[in-house]
């Protein structure tokens, strides 16, 4: 990424956004892993998914969730959609509201989609659920 003189006004706002939803620790691990080959591509992602189509005022982040994970599960994207289903816990959509939405997915891009997009959701929240649950002990 070029330095701060040159970062686009789409790129800090994409970069405040995609914080606020994918959390620190996962941005922070996805700036550190780009190298020279795929900085343009997270550039382009950062201004351009997070900068303006995340960052809209049309939306709610809990409804951009929603659709993003349905659209995600309809595509058969299984690491994306761990990720957004993670990403429920920042943006306010709850496991009902995902549910509603692989419904969707089921009817409108197949069953096997949202079976398959369940089975992911059903694992990241048992993740979720164990990790809740260690810190509640400590």
């Amino acid at each position: 990424m070029a330095d701060d003189g040159e970062v686009s006004k789409a790129y800090r706002q994409g970069m405040t956004t995609r914080r606020s939803v994918l959390g620190d620790a996962h941005v922070d691990r996805a700036s550190a892993a780009a190298t020279a080959f795929d900085a343009p591509f997270q550039q382009l992602i950062t201004e351009s998914a997070w900068g303006t189509v995340w960052a809209g005022t049309h939306w709610t982040k809990r409804e951009r969730s929603m659709v993003t994970i349905a659209l995600l599960a309809a595509l058969g994207h299984d690491e994306e959609v761990a990720m957004h289903i993670r990403a429920t816990a920042n943006t306010g959509a709850t496991r009902e509201d995902i549910r509603e939405a692989l419904m969707h997915v089921a009817i409108y891009a197949g069953v096997p989609a949202a079976n398959h997009a369940i089975k992911i959701a059903k694992g990241v929240y048992a993740e979720m659920d164990a990790a809740q649950a260690g810190e509640a002990a400590r």
